[in-house]
């Protein structure tokens, strides 16, 4: 019954959409978003270079000695590393959500520092990068996936 009042009506069912979306996109700049949770886990990257080395060399002399070191770091839910053949090591330490980055970096960077002295001299010269990554990214891209769709 309420459908046909719009359909003999299309003006008035036009004008009620275009106003539907102007209200929806001045609520949009004006609602807080940081009032919403993380939903992502925050993560912390270390990657390093052994020059000459192939993945099974890295693995041994590398990985093993730092990964030994960060493993129990408090917060941590788990950890993911890649061996590279062309020497390149990286290692994604993942942390509970709501841990505070910062401080998640310091704690993996110590764990790493304590590590340097057992790796190659060609790594401790070349240093090791530990830095924050951000996994929010995920959250842009499927805010522009839902934003073509309309």
């Amino acid at each position: 019954m309420l459908y046909r009042f719009f359909i003999e009506r299309p003006i008035f069912a036009n004008v009620l959409a275009y106003a539907t979306i102007l209200i929806g996109a001045v609520c949009l700049f004006v609602l807080p978003i940081e009032q919403y949770p993380s939903i992502t886990p925050p993560t912390v990257q270390v990657s390093t270079n052994y020059p000459g080395a192939d993945a099974g060399v890295l693995s041994d002399t590398v990985a093993s000695p730092i990964e030994q070191e960060v493993n129990g770091v408090e917060g941590m839910l788990y950890m993911s590393s890649t061996c590279a053949s062309d020497g390149s090591y990286n290692l994604t330490v993942t942390f509970e959500v709501g841990t505070n980055l910062d401080m998640a970096q310091v704690l993996v960077q110590n764990r790493v520092a304590i590590a340097l002295p057992k790796l190659p001299e060609e790594v401790q010269r070349q240093g090791i990068t530990t830095k924050k990554k951000s996994t929010s990214i995920i959250m842009v891209v499927a805010l522009t996936l839902v934003g073509r769709q309309l």
